[in-house]
């Protein structure tokens, strides 16, 4: 079992635990290569409360964009955040939103070393 702590030691909460049993029976070696992958594809949380405090100034529903979600960056971007709603929801909600779209890729990254191998 690969030590997640020491590839990918950014990871805080829930996301450790999540990638912490998907690693559980992978060896080293691809662990490593999952830890390269998934690092330059993750969305780090912070990142996603800064975009969406744009909302607030500039133009709402960026973070959704960067988040891929295009269906909901666009019914922001026209709806001036869900009239700011939305954005303040999503501001408290960062983390869950960084969190689901980092479970995706973590698993995408996964399938993609294994399927290499």
């Amino acid at each position: 079992m690969a030590d997640v702590f020491q590839l990918l030691p950014e990871l805080q909460g829930d996301e450790m635990i999540y990638i912490t049993g998907l690693l559980k029976n992978v060896d080293d070696q691809t662990a490593g290569r999952f830890a390269a992958i998934y690092r330059t594809r993750r969305k780090d949380p912070q990142t996603i409360l800064l975009l969406s405090l744009v909302g607030f100034v500039g133009v709402a529903g960026v973070h959704r964009f960067f988040l891929e979600q295009i269906g909901m960056g666009l019914l922001f971007l026209f709806t001036g955040g869900i009239c700011l709603i939305g954005t303040i929801i999503d501001i408290i909600n960062h983390k869950n939103l960084a969190f689901e779209y980092n479970q995706k890729k973590a698993t995408e990254s996964l399938i993609m070393v294994k399927g290499s191998i």
